[in-house]
């Protein structure tokens, strides 16, 4: 069997039992990888070889800082920093309590923020790494009622060039993934639970150019490019994969 291209690497995954994430920590895996999947989320889901589970609240400083001194102690050295949990609040901001408010940017901007803060000292000692974010294309046009979640998104799409320019001399490549539609339980949580949803999952489908939601093993694919060697001169960039959705102009589809 060939050795897959992230092979001997060591990989943190936030959010690593949710849709994308789960879909993450595979591709990895058959990559070759060791993967460590920090979520809250416990249960009963099984792992792919090479992944272990560390549970993990991205917005809890002590807890992300003892985690990463777990990783440098028995795998001595990370690669790799995949930032994929969040949540979603499908409010406008006059439904939006500052308690929401709050707890969305802890866990969507602060947990990036505190995770990529204390993993940046591992991978310097390894000589550099990928660090790959989550944006949206939520970040650039805006769905109706998610400000908040758009806002925690825009977030995302600055500090990931920020980070990109602070640590690029030092090898530390960081990108940011911004996908569309994704087929995963956020998204089905977003269409719902009443009305005719097989219908309006059909209509927004079809306003996509390909006519198909994004898989979470699409995004993996992008994520795994971006995480090895071949992508070397890949950083500061917002990479959107939304099956052509904002490609378009929206009112010739009317």
């Amino acid at each position: 069997m060939s050795k897959g291209q992230l092979e001997g690497k060591v990989a943190i995954v936030t959010g690593g039992r949710g849709g994308i994430g789960r879909g993450i920590c595979e591709r990895f895996s058959n990559e070759g990888a060791r993967v460590i999947a920090a979520d809250l989320a416990q249960g009963e889901i099984s792992l792919p070889n090479n992944v272990c589970f560390e549970l993990l609240d991205v917005t809890d400083e002590m807890n992300v800082q003892n985690l990463m001194e777990k990783i440098s102690s028995e795998y001595g050295k990370l690669d790799i920093v995949i930032n994929t949990a969040a949540i979603e609040i499908e409010k406008t901001i006059e439904n939006t309590s500052l308690e929401q408010w709050n707890n969305i940017f802890a866990i969507n901007v602060t947990g990036t923020f505190l995770v990529s803060k204390y993993a940046i000292p591992l991978l310097r000692k390894n000589g550099g790494g990928s660090i790959v974010n989550f944006g949206s294309y939520d970040g650039f046009i805006a769905d109706p009622e998610l400000s908040a979640y758009c806002a925690t998104k825009g977030a995302i799409h600055a500090l990931t060039k920020a980070m990109a320019c602070d640590y690029g001399p030092e090898n530390i490549r960081v990108n940011a993934i911004c996908p569309g539609y994704i087929d995963t339980p956020m998204l089905q949580s977003f269409f719902g639970s009443e009305g005719d949803i097989e219908s309006l999952k059909e209509e927004v489908r079809n306003i996509h150019p390909m006519r198909r939601y994004g898989t979470p093993a699409d995004i993996a694919s992008l994520v795994s490019w971006l995480s090895g060697d071949e992508a070397g001169y890949a950083s500061g960039q917002l990479w959107v994969l939304d099956g052509g959705l904002s490609a378009q102009v929206q009112q010739m589809r009317l």
